[in-house]
C-alpha cells in the first residue's frame, strides 16, 4: 500500500494527491487513490462522487475506513492548520506522504480529534 500511495502521490505532483484507505480492525488492506478535486499543491479534497463510492464499496466488502491520505509536495508530513480544520472523520488515521526530499519521502500517520494532533505509530511491512 506504500508504494501505491507513493507512485499516486509522485504522479500527481507538484499537486497534492489524496485517497482512502479501507481495511479492518484498523488494518489498512486496501489503498483507494482519488483526484483532488482542488487541483492544488497546497490543498486537497475528494471528489465528493469519489468519497460516496469508495464508502460504498467498502461497506459491500466488510470493509471500513482507516485512513485518509494525501500527499505534501514541497512542505513536511504534518497536518496544516487547513489539515486540521477540515478533519471530519476521527475515527480515521491522516496518513500524510511528504515528498519535500523526493529521494527520501516520508510518510506519517496521525489522529485529528477536535482539533487535537497525535501522532500514531506506522509500520509499514
Amino acid at each position: 500500500l506504500y508504494e501505491e500511495m507513493l507512485a499516486h502521490a509522485r504522479a500527481q505532483a507538484p499537486l497534492e494527491a489524496c485517497g482512502l484507505l479501507g481495511g479492518r480492525d484498523g488494518r489498512p488492506e486496501a489503498f483507494y487513490p482519488t483526484p483532488n478535486a482542488e487541483q492544488s499543491p497546497v490543498r486537497y479534497s475528494i471528489p465528493p462522487r469519489d468519497l460516496f463510492r469508495i464508502l460504498r464499496e467498502l461497506d459491500r466488502s466488510g470493509r471500513e475506513l482507516v485512513g485518509i491520505f494525501h500527499s505534501h509536495p514541497a512542505t513536511v508530513a504534518y497536518p496544516s492548520a487547513t489539515d486540521v480544520q477540515l478533519a471530519f472523520y476521527p475515527e480515521a488515521r491522516y496518513l500524510i506522504l511528504s515528498l519535500a526530499d523526493p529521494a527520501r519521502p516520508v510518510l506519517r500517520a496521525f489522529r485529528i480529534v477536535e482539533g487535537r494532533i497525535s501522532e500514531e505509530p506506522l509500520v509499514i511491512v
